[in-house]
């Protein structure tokens, strides 16, 4: 199994439901969102456009922090056995290598305080759930590095129930922002399966993976206005 997102540029609206659904989910950091949406604007007045990409871990093959985390002694980043990178917040020590050489600007260093979302206010039901009783990678700490799992909270539950195979298919099984596209802009599965919505599309609509060139391999694809990047 090879887990793969691909997100249709062509069709994203940039609505920015998906940022939300992260944000909610995986109990958002002020400071280290693990979902963000980039704009950009084209064409040449009056025939112009707007192009909305989101940017998330992109889950290398050969993930360039891990790599960097590893030579510095700390070996807080790991590759799990369905392909998602994950930081382990205990090992890590806050020093920014890994966000340093990501091509892709992923990894994110919060603060040495981490605010409320709402600074004065009740906390938020999101909030309010004791770290204890949060899964590990929502145990969030000050000083470390954070970033987007794949929502691997949802995959591990598909893998302890014997459901693996789900994966992109049940919602209880899928990461949050896959769901919430009102435009069906992000699909989530697994590349191996040629009946997998994300086969289908990587093949019809020649998605492509963003700065191959770096040799990371990612598992995020893009279906890009023109072509590849």
């Amino acid at each position: 199994m090879k887990l793969v997102r691909v997100i249709d540029t062509k069709r994203c609206m940039g609505c920015r439901s998906c940022v939300a659904a992260c944000a909610v989910e995986n109990h958002f950091t002020p400071g280290a969102p693990w979902n963000v949406m980039i704009e950009s604007e084209g064409g040449t007045f009056p025939n112009v456009y707007r192009t909305f990409v989101t940017m998330n871990c992109m889950h290398c093959e050969h993930p360039s922090c891990k790599v960097a985390c590893d030579k510095a002694g700390f070996k807080a980043i790991s590759k799990n056995e369905l392909g998602v990178v994950l930081i382990d917040y205990d090992k890590c020590s806050g020093c920014g290598y890994c966000a340093a050489v990501c091509p892709y600007g992923v990894p994110q260093i919060t603060g040495k305080k981490l605010d409320t979302l709402y600074p004065g206010q009740p906390a938020t039901p999101p909030e309010a759930v004791p770290g204890a009783d949060r899964h590990p990678t929502h145990r969030k700490r000050a000083n470390v590095a954070e970033k987007c799992t794949f929502c691997w909270h949802k995959l591990e539950k598909a893998i302890a129930d014997g459901k693996a195979d789900r994966i992109g298919k049940d919602p209880q099984y899928t990461p949050a922002c896959d769901l919430v596209c009102p435009v069906d802009a992000r699909a989530f599965g697994n590349i191996e399966d040629p009946t997998s919505t994300v086969a289908k599309q990587v093949g019809a609509k020649k998605a492509a993976q963003l700065k191959r060139e770096f040799g990371t391999k990612p598992q995020v694809y893009y279906v890009l206005e023109g072509g590849d990047v």
